[in-house]
C-alpha cells in the first residue's frame, strides 16, 4: 500500500475541515433553533400538596369542586386520601366495628373508600345512612336490618348510592379521556371490589389504581386486569346531586 506524503495528508484534513465543519455548525445551529422554537411541552403541575403533584386536567366543571373550602379540590384530596392509606399499608381485615369504624390499621376496600371522601371533608357513613333512610323500601329493599356500624363498608351499598347520586361514566378503560384522578370504580358483577383511580398512568395512557385487597402493593397498573377478570360494573365522578 502506498503512503501520502506529509504535505498531501495535511492538504486533505485541511480540505475536510474546510468542506465538513460548515455543514456540522449549520446542522447544530439547525437544532438548537428547533429546541427553541418547539420545545418539548411538559405537563402543567397543580401546586403538590404534601408531596402530590396532579397534573391539570380538564373534569369538564369550572370551578372544580372544593366541599371543605380549604382550597384543595375535592378530587385531588381524594388521591390523597387515598394515597395515604395504601402508604400506611392498612392490615386487610374484614371485621364488625362498634360505631362503625375500624382502628386505623385495619380496613378492606370500602374503608380506603370513605377515608379518602373524608380527606375532602365528605362523612360516606353519614350520607349513606341518610339514603338508606330516605330509600330503604326502594333502592335498599334487600337490606333486612339496618345497621349504621356496616351498611356504608359494603361495597353494593356503595353503588347504589353512587348510581343516584354521583356522576355515571363509560365503564370502557380504552376511553381514555373518561377516567381522571379521584374518580372511584367498582369491579364484578357480584360488587366485590372498589377503588380510587390514581394520577399515574401507565405507558399506554390507563390510570393506576388505589385500593386494598391486601395485596403488598396498593397503588398500582390493576385497571386493565381488573376489567377483564371481574369486569367493571361502575365508574362514577364525586360530583354529587344537589
Amino acid at each position: 500500500m502506498k503512503h501520502l506524503p506529509p504535505k498531501r495528508r495535511v492538504k486533505i484534513g485541511r480540505l475536510i475541515l474546510v468542506v465538513f465543519l460548515p455543514i456540522l455548525l449549520v446542522v447544530g445551529v439547525g437544532l438548537t433553533i428547533s429546541s427553541f422554537l418547539h420545545p418539548k411541552e411538559e405537563p402543567k403541575q397543580l401546586e403538590p400538596i404534601d408531596g402530590l403533584p396532579l397534573t391539570l386536567l380538564d373534569y369538564g366543571i369550572a370551578p372544580l369542586p372544593d366541599y371543605d373550602h380549604d382550597g384543595v379540590d375535592d378530587f385531588r384530596e381524594i388521591v390523597y386520601g387515598a394515597r395515604i392509606d395504601a402508604q400506611n399499608m392498612v392490615t386487610y381485615r374484614s371485621a364488625y366495628y362498634a360505631g362503625g369504624y375500624p382502628p386505623d390499621d385495619e380496613g378492606v376496600c370500602t374503608d380506603l373508600i370513605w377515608r379518602a371522601l373524608k380527606q375532602a371533608g365528605y362523612s360516606l357513613k353519614d350520607l349513606i345512612d341518610a339514603d338508606i333512610k330516605a330509600r330503604r323500601w326502594t333502592a335498599y329493599d334487600y337490606i333486612e336490618f339496618r345497621d349504621p356500624n356496616i351498611d356504608f363498608r359494603r361495597v353494593l351499598n356503595v353503588k347504589i348510592f353512587l348510581d343516584a347520586h354521583a356522576v355515571k361514566l363509560t365503564n370502557d378503560i380504552y376511553d381514555r379521556d373518561q377516567w381522571m384522578p379521584g374518580d372511584l370504580v367498582v369491579f364484578g358483577d357480584d360488587f366485590s371490589h372498589i377503588a380510587v383511580i390514581s394520577d399515574i398512568k401507565n405507558i399506554n395512557g390507563i390510570p393506576f389504581i388505589i385500593h386494598n385487597s391486601g395485596q403488598p402493593k396498593r397503588e398500582e397498573d390493576r385497571l386493565e386486569y381488573g376489567s377483564k377478570t371481574q369486569g367493571i360494573t361502575g365508574h362514577y365522578r364525586w360530583i354529587l346531586n344537589p
